[in-house]
């Protein structure tokens, strides 16, 4: 089952794998992988706001635009 989540204001795909009882998240709209795992779902939204900081940080400190283009087909 695939879920969408909004984690401070990005979007981001949820899935749940039952035989390793993980939940694992991916951002949606942005240009690179920021996807995050955690064993429930209070940890994956704080591993989400996680990742997505650091992508954040890595994107300004490199002069990278962290949103993907709006013609740019989702992986």
């Amino acid at each position: 089952m695939t879920s969408i989540v909004d984690i401070d204001g990005e979007r981001a795909m949820v899935i749940f794998d039952p035989e390793t009882r993980t939940f694992r998240g991916e951002f949606i709209n942005l240009n690179g992988g920021a996807d995050f795992y955690a064993d429930s779902l209070p940890s994956l939204l704080t591993e989400g706001r996680n990742s997505l900081a650091t992508f954040l940080e890595v994107c300004a400190e490199n002069g990278i635009d962290p949103k993907r283009p709006t013609d740019a087909p989702i992986r």
